[in-house]
Parts: C-alpha cells; sequence; structure tokens
C-alpha cells in the first residue's frame, strides 16, 4: 500500500488516500502542539508521497492549524484543487456566544465563512459535523449544508462523533429531500476502541458512507512507549490530558508489542496497519506531534499482517458490544439458518429444533 492507492469515500465520487493527514497537532496553542515549521514540513512530506487528503477543523489550536494549512497552500495555489482538505464545525471559539457553536444555519454559516478565511481557500472539500446537536433540527442543519455546496463553498458533507440513530436519521432525510448525501463517517476506532463495531460501523456500511477513523494509536497509547514492564517517565506532553493507560489496556498493549516485535516493526505500524485492514474503513486518521513521529507512522503503508498475527490482536481486544449485537452475531443465524453455510459461513443446528423431529 502506498499513499497514493488512493480509495473512494463512501457513495461519492471523491478519492482520498488511505492515510489523511490529521492535523490536531498543527500549532503549539495548547502547550504540546508542532511549530508552524514543523507542521509544513510534515505536510510537505505527506504530499511528496502522494498523499492527498488533509483533516482539520475549525476549534484545533483555536483556528491556528487551519491558518499553517493555509499559509502553505496561499504559497503553493496550483496545489489546492490537487488535494482533498476536509475541516469541522461546531465548536465555538467565542466565549459566552450562544450563537458560536452547534448546528444551527446561524453558526454553520459564520463558521465556514471564517474556516475559509483561515485555509485561504474559497471552498472545502469536506465540510464536517464535528459532534451531536440534540437541540437543533437535522432538517435545518442538512439544509444549511445544502445550501453551501449549491454555493460552491463545499463538495461534500460528513458527520463526526454522532450517534447511529441520529447518523441515520440524518441520511434519510437528506436522501428523501433530495439534499447533499452523508458520505463519510468519523469516529473514534483503535485497538482500545472497538464499541464503534456495534452500531456505527455496520451503518456507514449499509447506507454507502465511508469510515475514517481518529486516534487509532489511542493518544499514544499504542505507539510503543507504553507497556506493562515499562518504568520511569513516559515521553509525552499530553497525559495532564489524555491520563495513562488501565491495566486492561496493558493486556492488549503487551499483546501489539509482541507481534510488532515478531513482525519487526514499530508498535504503531502495526496498531495503525490493523485499524485500515479492518472491515468497513476507508482512510484512516494520522497525526503527529513530530517529523519523526510522521515518518515512523507511514511505516504502516509497507506493513503486511498475517492472519494469524491479526487473529491475536482481533481476540485480545475484542469489545463488549451493547445489545443486540451478540444475539444478532450468535442467535441469529444459529434460528434463521440451521446448520447450513451461507455466504461462507457456517451456522450450527439448534438445540432447540434438534429437540423433536416433530413439524406443525
Amino acid at each position: 500500500m502506498s499513499l497514493d492507492s488512493y480509495v473512494t469515500l463512501g457513495r461519492s465520487g471523491l478519492r482520498v488516500s488511505p492515510f489523511t493527514l490529521g492535523t490536531m497537532t498543527f500549532g503549539e496553542d495548547h502547550g504540546w502542539g508542532s511549530s508552524p515549521q514543523e507542521s509544513a514540513n510534515i505536510l510537505a512530506a505527506y504530499l511528496d508521497r502522494g498523499g492527498n487528503s488533509i483533516d482539520t477543523a475549525n476549534i484545533y489550536t483555536n483556528g491556528h492549524s487551519e491558518k499553517i494549512i493555509g499559509d502553505y497552500f496561499a504559497d503553493r495555489s496550483a496545489l489546492r484543487d490537487r488535494v482533498v482538505i476536509g475541516t469541522k464545525f461546531f465548536g465555538n471559539l467565542y466565549e459566552n456566544d450562544p450563537n458560536g457553536g452547534g448546528a444551527g444555519r446561524k453558526a454553520i454559516v459564520q463558521q465556514l465563512e471564517n474556516s475559509l478565511r483561515r485555509l485561504r481557500t474559497d471552498y472545502v472539500d469536506i465540510y464536517w459535523l464535528h459532534n451531536f446537536d440534540p437541540s437543533t433540527p437535522v432538517e435545518e442543519t442538512l439544509r444549511a449544508l445544502d445550501d453551501l455546496i449549491s454555493d460552491g463553498k463545499v463538495r461534500y458533507v460528513g458527520f463526526s462523533d454522532v450517534p447511529a440513530w441520529a447518523a441515520a436519521e440524518a441520511a434519510t432525510v437528506a436522501r428523501f429531500r433530495g439534499w447533499a448525501p452523508i458520505i463519510a463517517l468519523q469516529l473514534e476506532y483503535s485497538l482500545l476502541e472497538r464499541t464503534s463495531e456495534g452500531e456505527l460501523i455496520p451503518m456507514a456500511q449499509a447506507l454507502g458512507m465511508g469510515v475514517m477513523p481518529w486516534g487509532p494509536l489511542k493518544s499514544g497509547f499504542l505507539a510503543g512507549k507504553y507497556s506493562s514492564t515499562t518504568t520511569g517517565p513516559v515521553d509525552t506532553t499530553r497525559t495532564q490530558l489524555v491520563g495513562a493507560p488501565s491495566e486492561a489496556d496493558y493486556v492488549v498493549i503487551d499483546a501489539l508489542n509482541a507481534v510488532a516485535a515478531e513482525v519487526g516493526a514499530s508498535p504503531a505500524a502495526v496498531a495503525l496497519a490493523w485499524v485500515q485492514g479492518r472491515p468497513g474503513i476507508t482512510s484512516t486518521l494520522v497525526g503527529a506531534r513530530r517529523f519523526d513521529q510522521f515518518e515512523a507512522n507511514l511505516q504502516a503503508l509497507d506493513m503486511t499482517l498475517t492472519e494469524a498475527q491479526r487473529g491475536v490482536l482481533d481476540d485480545v481486544s475484542a469489545p463488549t458490544l451493547n445489545f443486540p449485537a451478540d444475539n444478532n452475531r450468535t442467535l441469529a443465524p444459529l434460528i434463521q439458518f440451521g446448520g447450513a453455510t451461507v455466504d461462507g459461513r457456517p451456522s450450527t443446528v439448534s438445540p432447540l429444533l434438534q429437540a423433536s423431529s416433530a413439524r406443525y
């Protein structure tokens, strides 16, 4: 795999790299990010490798992330139409302004205008709803986004961190109204956070949405810095923000480190390769605070895990999902197929069916 092995994002005509460059770390305004020069170096290296998909948000480093990206492409205007720039709305940058954030029309329009100003462009390729706004009618949000597409300021719409039922409702409303569809979801997904497998990822597959996972290294927990035997300080500047791994996390981390040692790669590369190879995943968000971290993460492009290695990681990280996930996975085929093999998946005969040969 390479960054120019482009993939189609959901039910759309948009093609993106298998790794999308996440830029939450662009800018030092929160005390732990990359300098503007380091950020530009990371961006240049990503583009040089054939990457074309860049993700930011209006609230990343209080708008500085968008500005760094905008300044970079302003000096290289011929590149702008060659890349896919996504940014997000929802976050409020203004204290005590009740309409500064969220998913209402007023908020959406002003947030986009400010993002376009910082990005120094007249359109964004993907405009993502960054979080769930339960008090704003979904019709208001979708119609505002459709209008922005009609105005040429937005090309595609995506949802991030929205419950599956709300995303499905929005997708259905958009389809029946003939408004711009939701082509993709962003959601947290890693070896340490797999609960999206219960509702969100199956919903996306069923409704034709691409899936773009964020947090594939779980705030650095899966980057190789941690193990159950590690003592002393860990090289991270975000401990106060994200905490430290739990005892249960270390079971997964130790298994990941063992597989990484077996294949001769970094734990970060193995963790990223595992995410990108999961069902339903389109393009994984990959970020870094330092250039060397970015280069280490790209080693995942050359990573091929065996079925046995994937099986180890799948088993040790298996999530507990909400009802009816286990019911649908185990009971449903038992009572539906009666022992037949369908679509390559065998089933077993229900003991209730075997209890008697009588049929009425």
